[in-house]
Order: C-alpha cells, then structure tokens, then sequence
C-alpha cells in the first residue's frame, strides 16, 4: 500500500492529528455526491413512479434486456435475492416480465415490457439533466479527467478486493467452522 507523500499514492495528506477530515474523505465525498445526484433523479423521475432503486435495473436492462436474475443482480452489483424483490415489484407495476431459460430451466430471464422499454425515451433525457446539473461548474476536460480517476480508482479497490479477499475467507474458516459445529 502506498503512504502518503508527494506523487501517486499521496491521498490523503498527512496531518497532525492523524484524522481523516471529511473534506479530505474521497469515500465521503463520493457518497455524499451520490446520494445528492439520487435525490435529485429521484425528484426527476418520480412523476413516471419509479423508484430510484427501479432505475437502476432498467438502465441495465435498456442495455442488455433479457438478463438472467443473477446476471442483473451482478450488473447492479446487489444479491441475487434482493434483486428478486425489485424484479417482482417491477413486474407488478408492467415494466418487466420473466421467464424460464429454455436451456436451463434453473435460470430465470428478465426482458422489459412494451412499457418498461418505453420509458427509457422518457427517463434518459431526465438522467442526462442530472448528470449536466452536477457537471454544470465542470469544464469538458475535467469531467472526463473526473470519470477517468474514478475509473481508476474502482480498479485500485477492485485489486485489493481481489488480493484481500482470499486471505480474509482463509482466516474466517475457523470461526465458520466452529459456528457450524455450534448449530450442530
């Protein structure tokens, strides 16, 4: 891991107290942009009653339609059975249908409804209002320097997820094995 200096890896800065001040969180920062750009989308798309957890699985959908449960779940990067929930949700509301794979019949499919897919005229135009309203004070240059340090700061984390992950299952299985006996 990098500590902080001069170059790359000099996030954040050092400072006396050893604290991290909110202004210098980027995990803060990021999170607390998100929930402002999902509050405004939501005040956007509310009118067409979509739940702005709906919308993701229709951005994914408009993209790919057709998904498996799992896939979707994947793509929005949720568990598969909370997934479920929206997905019965949206197909009472008209906006998705599923239906069983003819190859495998343990998989489902999702595919968008006439209305589900209608909507993405509707909406799209709405999110790209959002988006031009948080980039408003932002140069050309600078959202796309923006996405792209994003970009590879998800593939940073995504790295140590990956390298952290095995050691953590490794060092979780006695105390999995000794809840298991427990039950037993």
């Amino acid at each position: 891991m990098k500590k902080a200096g001069t170059g790359r890896g000099a996030w954040p800065p050092k400072n006396a107290s050893g604290e991290l001040p909110f202004e210098e969180s980027i995990g803060y920062q990021v999170r607390a942009t998100h929930r402002a750009l999902q509050r405004y989308l939501q005040l956007m798309i509310e009118p067409y009653d979509i739940a702005s957890g709906s919308w993701y699985f229709l951005r994914v959908l408009w993209d790919e339609d057709g998904l498996t449960q799992r896939e979707l779940a994947d793509r929005i990067g949720i568990r598969e059975p909370t997934a479920l929930i929206a997905i019965k949700d949206m197909e009472s509301r008209g906006l998705v249908k599923r239906s069983r794979s003819k190859a495998d019949r343990r998989k489902i499919h999702v595919w968008l409804t006439p209305k589900g897919k209608a909507l993405k005229r509707q909406l799209i135009p709405l999110a790209r209002d959002v988006v031009a309203t948080a980039a408003s004070s932002l140069t050309i240059t600078e959202v796309r320097r923006f996405l792209a340090s994003l970009a590879q700061m998800q593939k940073s984390l995504n790295a140590a997820i990956a390298a952290a992950e095995p050691l953590l299952n490794k060092a979780a299985q006695p105390a999995l094995r000794a809840v298991r006996q427990s039950r037993s």
